[in-house]
């Protein structure tokens, strides 16, 4: 498959600017992949779509509050300073990216507070740069999720608001490490998950720390030449077990996400069952995929040219996706990070 056959015309209008609430009463499209037949529903009848003994997969990353704003040593000037991973605990040394860039020289200082501030150790990219952070602290993370602001994703025109760093993070954030939040999970209210559990659903959790490749554009027609961003990720022993006797008992593994989906895929024994396993993942997945692990996939409607709409045309079948996405936008369903849901089956 080619990068245009993923090509579609998605109106402004179509793109969610804030989210439902609460978050579980959004739009639910439910494709069932066999048929080709969608069905409408609410978010929180995906309990429906479960059965004792299913485990439901989420990725319990933490968005970290990556916007910064500080000002350049002597000159005073305003520069943003978007972290994105941290590289080097001990030395509180992070991959970021500034702006304007052209202001930011190695050996430059970013003061955000009396308390925090920055140095420029190396150039990385145009507006990549390797920085060393200084911090009267303990906690760098505590220090960035108080100074920093939600890093909305570049598609939501407006500024951010005080609420978006509840709504901009999933009910199982426990892991700090993402500046993109794992969409499909921002359905999830603790409520329902009570009647998901109560069901004899399991519900674990692996962790995927979500990069700004995410948002990044496929920039070639042979989608075989695209080279993912690599991404951290980890499953438990105790994820991997419960995954496991869940495909043993031939119940159905529900990922919550194209994030949790990657993991598993990512991780994946001769055998056909999960692996507990940690490290970075480039794993892309486009049409055609034979996946080994998940059996159905809860996902948002995603970008054209996105290797998310790939992901889930992978799973769904193209001509399948296709066809809900054109439903989709006739009947007003609501797209991206903080839109409507797709259960695929």
């Amino acid at each position: 498959m080619k990068l245009s056959d993923f090509k579609y015309n998605l109106p402004k209008n179509a793109i969610a600017k804030f989210p439902v609430h609460p978050r579980d009463k959004a739009k639910l499209m439910v494709l069932d992949r066999e048929t080709g037949e969608t069905e409408n529903k609410i978010f929180t009848d995906i309990v429906n779509y479960m059965s004792r003994g299913d485990v439901l997969v989420v990725n319990d990353t933490k968005v970290m509050q990556a916007r910064l704003y500080g000002h350049k040593e002597r000159t005073n000037a305003k520069i943003e300073v978007f972290v994105l991973r941290e590289l080097n605990r001990q030395e509180n040394i992070w991959d970021v990216i500034v702006d304007p860039a052209r202001k930011v020289r190695i050996g430059n200082r970013i003061y955000f507070n009396d308390k925090l501030w920055c140095e420029v150790i190396d150039n990385t990219t145009s507006r990549g740069r390797t920085v060393r952070f200084n911090y009267e602290g303990t906690d760098i993370y505590k220090a960035i999720e108080k100074m920093g602001q939600t890093p909305l994703p570049p598609y939501i025109k407006r500024d951010t608001v005080p609420e978006d760093r509840e709504d901009y993070q999933t009910i199982f954030a426990k892991i700090d490490g993402s500046v993109a939040a794992p969409t499909a999970g921002l359905h999830f209210t603790k409520d329902l998950l009570r009647k998901i559990k109560k069901k004899g659903i399991k519900v674990t959790s692996v962790l995927l720390h979500i990069g700004l490749g995410t948002f990044r554009p496929v920039e070639v027609e042979d989608l075989t030449k695209h080279k993912m961003d690599s991404e951290f990720f980890e499953i438990t022993q105790k994820a991997s077990d419960t995954i496991n006797a869940a495909i043993k008992a031939k119940k159905n593994v529900i990922a919550v996400g194209t994030s949790v989906t990657r993991a598993l895929e990512s991780s994946v024994t001769s055998q056909g069952f999960v692996k507990p396993n940690y490290g970075w993942t480039d794993k892309f997945i486009f049409p055609p995929y034979e996946f080994q692990i998940v059996t159905r996939l809860i996902t948002n409607f995603h970008q054209p040219e996105s290797t998310l709409l790939m992901l889930a045309s992978a799973f769904g079948g193209y001509d399948n996706i296709k066809k809900a996405y054109r439903k989709a936008l006739k009947e007003g369903y609501r797209f991206l990070s903080y839109g409507d849901a797709m259960l695929i089956k």
